[in-house]
């Protein structure tokens, strides 16, 4: 009824019966909240630039969750995560081996995950780099063998060598936890390939990350890291409809920092995106809970990611797909 008689806006399935205006002059940050109504009525005609704003959040646009391509229209899908990896912060060592790394894809899937998200390198706080071979010699079995069975596959890389074999190999999307800032050659592979990429907001590298976290408003400076690298892939050829943003939890923010980008995450609606999260076993979990074990996580990784839900993100990154889908079903359908 509210959005019926224009008293609330509609954004990936979820009504928004207020908008936040914030405004940036010099070092000094604004904040106003209105009504949709009085805001669309009033506050929009008084200003040529907030109109043209408002018209853009509001105007539908093809982007990763309605192309057809790759899901049903505006449903929320899940990426499973399957790390070759022996040093990852939860599931470090459980998929070294084929056979392993197989069987876990397929049962995800059975559980419900939309897309195996395949990464070859840690980039937990303090992790080594891998080089870029070892890390192809880990991943491209898998994704063969994947590809193979018509699974649905993302790549977790920074690297565009490791884009490019595996994009050969049957990837249907790069996540690059860089946003394309580790290896200049990755913008030319996304362009040639014309594949979906994930830009995830981090300041460095995950052995810097840690260090880098000094934010005078963490989600406003993570907004504009992605919006001039939206920008950066739109100058160099690739359409918004194939980016798809992710504030970066746990890269490079502390507890409060993260806290922070959860209760707003609303505002990256504003850059006409699809976005993802991955909040899976996060260390801001223990913060609250006690919890040291990620793999005992399950009830705070729900938790956060029924908050994105809320807020209208439709995308999320995680490791127990069963649970996590079952939430989201039935968070849908109570909501719908």
């Amino acid at each position: 009824m509210l959005i019926k008689n224009k008293k609330a806006l509609k954004i990936n399935g979820v009504a928004f019966s207020s908008i936040e205006l914030i405004k940036k002059k010099g070092g000094k940050i604004s904040k106003a909240c209105y009504a949709v109504d009085y805001f669309f009525e009033r506050v929009i005609k008084k200003n040529k630039k907030l109109e043209i704003l408002a018209k853009k959040l509001i105007t539908k646009k093809k982007n990763f969750l309605n192309s057809n391509k790759f899901s049903k229209k505006n449903k929320t899908l899940i990426f499973s995560i399957l790390n070759i990896t022996p040093d990852s912060f939860s599931d470090g060592g459980d998929n070294l081996y084929l056979k392993d790394s197989f069987n876990n894809a397929e049962k995800m899937t059975e559980d419900g995950a939309d897309f195996i998200d395949i990464g070859g390198e840690s980039t937990r706080p303090g992790s080594e780099m891998v080089l870029p071979a070892d890390e192809a010699i880990r991943v491209l079995p898998i994704i063969q063998k994947l590809s193979s069975k018509k699974f649905k596959i993302s790549l977790d890389t920074r690297n565009s060598s490791t884009m490019e074999l595996g994009l050969l190999s049957g990837v249907n999307i790069i996540n690059d936890v860089s946003a394309l800032m580790n290896d200049p050659k990755s913008i030319e592979v996304v362009k040639k390939y014309n594949v979906p990429i994930i830009l995830m907001h981090m300041p460095g590298t995950p052995q810097t990350m840690m260090k880098k976290n000094k934010y005078k408003n963490v989600v406003l400076e993570v907004y504009d890291f992605l919006e001039e690298r939206i920008k950066y892939c739109e100058a160099n050829g690739i359409k918004r409809k194939n980016l798809i943003i992710d504030p970066g939890i746990g890269f490079g923010k502390d507890f409060n920092q993260n806290v922070e980008i959860l209760n707003n995450l609303s505002i990256f609606h504003s850059l006409n995106c699809s976005i993802m999260l991955g909040v899976s076993r996060k260390r801001f979990i223990s913060s609250i809970s006690k919890e040291d074990n990620p793999k005992m996580r399950l009830g705070g990784t729900i938790s956060a990611t029924i908050l994105a839900m809320m807020q209208g993100v439709k995308i999320h990154r995680v490791h127990d797909v069963k649970q996590v889908n079952q939430a989201l079903k039935v968070f849908e359908k109570l909501n719908s």
